[in-house]
């Protein structure tokens, strides 16, 4: 066990001796008890995780446990025995390809067992797995393939997949490109089946001799970036990182006695990674759904006794927005993992579904390090104490940052300049040198550009290595960590900084609308970006004179005018990315375009106190005014 490990684990004794002078001292005292109790206990798993490959972990249930359910689909049981069948086909076939240790194949599959065991067969041949997004089309499907320049393509059927492939084959140069869901259908120009190669293959064990080159450094999957901004990037995870993901539920005690309810994508670092991965190292059961339903949700984790589920982004507001149930308050759930619950909404999920513990975390597939709230504190994303931060392999640091070039500013001397409480700054980690190579760290595949922008040189001292998370976040007297804005999402209007979240939250609050989002549109003639939010009503509600009133009024009285939005949308549904975060990028190109726009668009209209449909006339008339 590493120095810092040791110390961390047995401060938790020291520090209970005399537990009731140290929170006389240090009030917030206790939540870190809290977090280094349960920080040492996942060490200390996590260390003795490190001894092999999660392959290897896999195979050692298969033997363990191999009638015990490992994913339940459709009402459908799938054993660990029989997974590892499926994937020895997997294996076999790869193995008749030529393919070899460290070679790369891209799969695209939707969220069914066939993910799984495809994934878990390249593994036993040490091959590193791109996952990508099965919801791409067109340029940012071949982006995402190229960009890990694999040998092979593996899709999967359903949801017009085969299409989407048919239309960029032509664009993806000589990969070989392998379609399941054919059945006794001849493939279609440029691609191959699948199908009778799993039919004729004798799932034979494969020797893990095989992969017995592949260490914790090497690379085991490239998981993308959710493209919020953007193409996806493929973010790379070596083995060591694959188990470090996979730990994330030990906060919550994950054990081969849960049933961890999975409906987020398993491309995904959340569904593919914590979920899929946790579910490896312990042996618990996955309940996988092909995609998330509100309307099934509660009565899905009801009837198969969900005792964890992973939420992210906005699942839980899709969640409130439906009609009470009995199943949202009669069922076994004993803890939640995820991130992205909006503190508008943490109070009413809290009480509605009975949650006995929300786990909210910050963390990031390329990252370092990550946050997790263990004290069930409204809206935080995780803990920075003074007493944390010396015991931390991976010391992190709020600093003050340019909102321009999304750096740290520096000081005179051209070292980062760290934040007061309750002031915004930029959440940066240092890298642990036990992760670096050759003085640096390996964020992204085939992107060096983008690799150096997540990274800070000379930060605090000559030669330390930290990463740029490009988050802000707030500290407040406690040392609890609240996300604030992410960089690229703030804007800067009038001489003044808006924070897109904070704005976003405000507007939720007014009791018709169910979700904002927030972005700044340039305006011809001015500098900076002005605010648009786009809205969507709560169920059955439509957008009146009353309600355009209102939300004129309630901007008016609680933001400064430089933040106040001068453009409203009204959208149908949410637009969003496939993990339920905001997604911005078409709203800003479309801005308020009425060409383009086919939404309903209003504009805040201080003559008359609301807000106005916009018109090509009144637009003119509002340009040119003083905004």
């Amino acid at each position: 066990m590493k120095f810092y490990e040791k110390v961390l684990i047995g401060s938790v004794g020291t520090a209970s001796a005399g537990v009731v002078a140290w929170k006389t001292m240090f009030p917030w005292i206790g939540h870190d008890l809290k977090l280094l109790k349960a920080g040492g206990k996942v060490m200390k798993q996590r260390e003795s995780a490190m001894s092999s490959l999660l392959i290897d972990k896999f195979e050692k249930l298969v033997v363990d446990t191999p009638k015990k359910p490992f994913i339940i689909y459709e009402d459908n049981i799938y054993t660990y025995e029989f997974v590892d069948q499926m994937a020895c086909k997997i294996a076999n076939i790869a193995k008749s390809w030529g393919l070899k240790p460290r070679d790369c194949v891209a799969i695209m599959i939707q969220n069914e067992p066939s993910f799984i065991w495809t994934f878990l067969g390249l593994q036993k041949l040490g091959i590193t797995v791109a996952k990508i997004n099965f919801n791409l089309r067109m340029h940012p499907l071949i982006h995402s393939i190229l960009a890990a320049d694999p040998k092979y393509l593996i899709v999967g059927p359903g949801d017009g997949m085969l299409e989407a492939v048919i239309d960029v084959v032509d664009s993806l140069g000589e990969l070989q490109v392998y379609v399941q869901g054919l059945d006794t259908l001849p493939a279609p120009h440029g691609l191959h089946s699948l199908d009778p190669l799993l039919a004729k293959t004798l799932p034979l064990p494969i020797s893990p001799l095989v992969r017995q080159s592949i260490t914790l450094e090497d690379i085991c999957c490239y998981i993308y970036t959710s493209g919020t901004t953007g193409n996806p990037k493929p973010a790379i995870i070596n083995h060591g990182k694959s188990i470090g993901i996979g730990c994330c539920l030990l906060f919550v005690d994950l054990s081969a006695d849960d049933n961890l309810y999975v409906v987020l994508p398993l491309y995904h670092s959340s569904g593919g990674g914590i979920a899929l991965y946790g579910a490896i190292l312990t042996g618990a059961t996955i309940i996988l759904r092909r995609k998330f339903s509100a309307s099934n949700f509660w009565s899905d984790v009801c009837r198969y006794n969900v005792t964890v589920f992973q939420y992210i982004g906005e699942l839980f507001r899709y969640l409130l927005s439906q009609p009470p149930s009995d199943f949202e308050s009669s069922h076994k759930i004993r803890a939640v993992f995820g991130n992205g619950l909006r503190k508008d909404i943490w109070l009413d999920v809290q009480k509605r579904f009975k949650l006995p513990l929300i786990a909210e975390f910050f963390g990031a597939t390329e990252g370092v390090t990550m946050l997790i709230n263990m004290s069930n504190v409204t809206g935080a994303i995780g803990r920075l104490s003074p007493f944390l931060n010396k015991l931390d392999p991976a010391p992190k640091e709020l600093v003050k940052f340019d909102f321009t070039t999304a750096m740290p500013i520096r000081d005179k001397n051209g070292r980062c300049i760290k934040v007061g409480i309750g002031e915004p700054g930029l959440f940066i980690a240092k890298v642990p040198e036990e992760i670096m190579k050759e003085g640096s760290l390996n964020v992204y595949r085939s992107s060096n550009e983008a690799n150096e922008k997540k990274l800070v040189r000379d930060a605090f001292t000559k030669g330390d290595l930290w990463f740029n998370y490009g988050d802000v976040f707030t500290l407040d007297k406690n040392y609890f960590l609240y996300f604030h804005d992410r960089i690229g999402d703030t804007f800067r209007w009038k001489g003044e900084n808006v924070s897109t979240t904070e704005l976003a939250n405000m507007i939720t609050s007014v009791s018709f609308v169910n979700d904002a989002n927030v972005y700044g549109v340039t305006i011809p003639g001015h500098d900076g970006r002005a605010g648009m939010v786009a809205i969507t009503l709560k169920e059955g509600l439509k957008l009146g004179e009353g309600e355009l009133k209102e939300l004129y009024d309630h901007v008016c009285q609680e933001l400064p005018t430089y933040a106040r939005p001068l453009f409203l949308r009204v959208l149908d549904a949410a637009v969003l990315t496939n993990t339920f975060k905001q997604r911005k990028v078409e709203l800003v190109s479309e801005g308020f375009d009425l060409n383009q726009v086919k939404d309903p668009l209003y504009y805040l209209d201080n003559e008359k106190h609301t807000y106005s449909p916009l018109t090509t006339a009144d637009l003119s008339k509002f340009l040119s005014s003083k905004l």
